[in-house]
């Protein structure tokens, strides 16, 4: 084979590679549908009722409240390619800033007013004021948050997600709940390890 016509095939199989991993989500599956072992299939393991809890009268909510269906929560969805969240923001309240590294997320305002926004990868900040009967879409793996700027009013939220299990990392906590050293995000932050220890504090085990 000659060196050029190898390059060439260098090429198309790097470009191909490149395509597989920037479009990669769930991997697809040979069945029609996942069964855990020992569960025989039948309408109930199609069927989700953990949301029901967001309809019973008694339903106070008086922080940020996140509902999931994602495949731990509802199995059936495992090889699918979807999973849900219900957002419950009483007022005032915040869904502080994260990212969900497998999957886009397309919210449903249903109730109320939200503030949102997402960062890109240049640093450029979008912002909507949502109200009732909106959709936005945050893409995929980019930093964004959800606020209830309203005291007084609850809102209410669905997320719809591309993945079975989209993963959430927030940055709040990922940052100053987990055991970085606290020289290191006192360098990245431009600070003392003072503050960042009084951080930290905000994000301890409730006693």
């Amino acid at each position: 084979m000659s060196p050029p016509i190898f390059k060439v095939l260098t090429l198309i199989i790097s470009v191909f590679a490149i395509l597989q991993i920037s479009t990669a989500g769930d991997p697809d599956i040979l069945t029609d549908f996942i069964v855990p072992p020992n569960t025989i299939p039948n309408g109930n393991f199609f069927t989700f009722t953990g949301f029901r809890a967001i309809f019973s009268p008694n339903n106070i909510v008086s922080a940020f409240k996140v509902l999931k269906a994602t495949k731990v929560e509802f199995p059936a969805l495992d090889g699918q390619s979807v999973s849900y969240a219900i957002l419950e923001f009483p007022g005032g309240s915040i869904n502080p800033p994260h990212t969900h590294p497998r999957s886009a997320e397309l919210l449903f305002a249903v109730e109320g007013s939200l503030q949102v926004g997402f960062v890109d990868t240049t640093n450029k900040l979008f912002t909507q004021t949502l109200q009732t009967g909106d959709l936005f879409v945050f893409p995929k793996g980019l930093v964004h948050f959800q606020h209830n700027a309203d005291p007084q009013k609850p809102a209410l939220a669905i997320s719809a997600f591309g993945s079975a299990s989209a993963g959430t990392v927030s940055i709040p906590s990922t940052l100053f709940n987990t055991t970085i050293d606290d020289n290191v995000l006192a360098l990245a932050f431009k600070t003392d390890v003072a503050t960042i220890r009084t951080l930290k504090k905000g994000f301890a085990p409730k006693a």
